[in-house]
């Protein structure tokens, strides 16, 4: 896999984060474009990313998760993976339950990148 720049990671991230559940709520395709608009002040062709995400298989998931956690923490500050721990927080509740999965996945990026509250 090639590595991916911050904010297609934390696409990346937040795309799995939504749909471990088996469902992409509208209430979190609402928080996927806030951060898209926030990450990406110019329109930007995402489809090859879609794509990728669409292709990949459950059981490929984690993996894939970790890769792009990888990449986004590379990339960036203590504070930013902070603030992008805050926000996918927001994302899994939005949809007012947070899975199994979710919260697998959500704590898997809060030990990859070594936070412990949030």
């Amino acid at each position: 896999m090639q590595k991916s720049n911050k904010p297609i990671a934390g696409y990346h991230l937040l795309m799995i984060l939504s749909s471990v559940d088996g469902e992409f709520a509208p209430e979190e395709g609402m928080i996927v474009q806030q951060y898209l608009a926030d990450e990406f002040p110019f329109r930007t062709n995402l489809d090859d990313e879609l794509d990728t995400l669409a292709m990949l298989k459950p059981e490929e998931w984690k993996s894939h998760f970790e890769f792009h956690a990888g990449c986004f923490y590379e990339d960036s500050t203590e504070e930013e993976r902070k603030n992008f721990i805050r926000f996918a927080k927001t994302l899994i509740k939005a949809d007012d339950k947070v899975t199994d999965e979710e919260h697998s996945y959500y704590t898997l990026l809060k030990k990859n990148w070594n936070i412990s509250n949030n």
